[in-house]
């Protein structure tokens, strides 16, 4: 089982962006493109290698007026890791 970082970062290989022609987040990267739900790009947006990964949560539980949150990020953020997504 892999660890993650406590400062998770979005690896150069990708770069999240708006498309509007979908009206979602997606992250692209050369071999093509990742349509993400809501929650992901929320997490995402978040990943700049300077928040922790208890900051992350602490500012989407209070942008989205939500407690419990941790499961979730941790979750995204690890399947993330596996996909190359993260850092």
């Amino acid at each position: 089982m892999s660890t993650l970082p406590n400062r998770p970062k979005l690896s150069r290989r990708f770069r999240l962006q708006y498309e509007e022609t979908q009206s979602r987040w997606v992250l692209l990267y050369p071999e093509g493109m990742v349509q993400l739900n809501p929650s992901a790009a929320e997490i995402l947006k978040r990943c700049d290698g300077e928040r922790t990964l208890d900051a992350i949560v602490a500012e989407l539980e209070t942008a989205f007026n939500a407690q419990g949150l941790a499961p979730e990020v941790r979750s995204l953020l690890e399947e993330g890791q596996r996909r190359g997504w993260i850092d």
